[in-house]
């Protein structure tokens, strides 16, 4: 292990800030919405908060974490490490989502640090664990992947979180037997359809309706990235704003609209996508993990905890949830959505301390 400090090259800033300067739009036609995609003037506002956004000073705060990175399994793995003041403190592993790296707990860090040691890696092939240089990532090797991690900084047993992907991956480890409890935003296979769902249930007639949503509206991006990620990879790579735009795009349609993903949040979120180039091996995921994606996984007997977000793109159900898994917490969150750890932080931070402290 070594110790990492972010340092973006001024060339690759201003690579950057031409690019978007040199912009090629293209028209939008009368009454497009998001229905089309992210609308051309906000995206436009959007692009000039970005051409002007200190990076430098971005960088200053996000090195005040302590950040490592190390070499598993042949893969580069970038993390931050942040040991409470508490020595006796418990240690909680933090797993991130799509599209989004280990800083989107930027906000939960110091406070969650009080009590716990906090480990939060970068998925290999997100941020600053760089692209993955062959075909093969998928859960269950990320999954043994952090738990080596674990096992080098000296934890043999510990909790974890996750969301989205991050759900997922905590979701496995939990299968292991070092890991006390988990906590996730999201079991993906404990929606309802149609044909599975109590209609008199207000909770199960909403997961069919944002499951249907979620089909028929927005799968588009989840399509092209399961089954052609390097098409996409060319454009988000090459072009700025077209990397702003998917991400954007994923972080208005699942947050929640009365508070959304902070401008910062954002800016910081899509900069790093940029730099480390990982548009692609980040969308890779989707193809090399699809076929388990909303499965009923193995049952699970480790203290499983749910936060469900009122704006997420889906609605996992407790009784499905409890046919593997064993739930003692299930918390119907007041407000957020799908991205909770920039929407709420501290809605976040007081229910891993009750899920986990408690």
């Amino acid at each position: 292990m070594k110790p990492f400090e972010i340092n973006i090259p001024q060339a690759d800033i201003d690579d950057l800030h031409r690019r978007l300067d040199q912009t090629r739009w293209p028209d939008s036609p009368q009454g497009a919405s998001w229905a089309q995609g992210t609308p051309k003037e906000h995206l436009q506002e959007l692009a000039n908060h970005w051409r002007n956004f200190d990076w430098r000073e971005k960088e200053r705060r996000l090195n005040k974490f302590p950040q490592f990175l190390t070499e598993i399994d042949g893969a580069q793995l970038h993390f931050i490490h942040v040991r409470s003041t508490n020595e006796h403190a418990e240690p909680l592993l933090l797993t991130h989502g799509w599209p989004a790296t280990c800083f989107a707990f930027e906000e939960m860090i110091e406070p969650l640090s009080r009590d716990f040691h906090l480990v939060i890696p970068s998925a290999p092939g997100f941020g600053f664990s760089g692209p993955t240089k062959e075909l093969g990532w998928n859960i269950p090797r990320v999954a043994n992947m952090v738990a080596e991690l674990m096992r080098r900084l000296g934890y043999d047993r510990y909790v974890a979180h996750g969301y989205d992907f991050g759900a997922m991956l905590t979701r496995h480890l939990g299968m292991r037997d070092e890991v006390r409890a988990i906590h996730v935003n999201q079991i993906f296979s404990a929606g309802v359809t149609a044909d599975t769902a109590d209609m008199e249930v207000e909770a199960e007639r909403k997961s069919v309706e944002k499951m249907l949503k979620y089909d028929v509206e927005q799968f588009g991006y989840a399509s092209i990235q399961s089954t052609r990620p390097q098409s996409i990879a060319y454009a988000l790579t090459d072009s700025p704003v077209a990397q702003l735009e998917w991400i954007e795009w994923a972080f208005h349609t699942w947050s929640d609209p009365e508070i959304g993903v902070p401008l910062d949040a954002l800016l910081t979120d899509v900069s790093i996508f940029w730099f480390t180039r990982t548009a692609g091996s980040s969308a890779r995921y989707y193809q090399e993990g699809d076929e388990t994606w909303g499965e009923l996984e193995p049952d699970s007997p480790t203290p499983t905890s749910v936060a469900v977000f009122p704006h997420d793109a889906g609605v996992p159900i407790r009784r499905m949830a409890e046919r593997n898994h064993n739930i003692v917490r299930w918390t119907e969150m007041p407000h957020g959505g799908h991205f909770a750890a920039m929407e709420v932080p501290e809605l976040m931070v007081q229910e891993l301390r009750e899920a986990f402290l408690l």
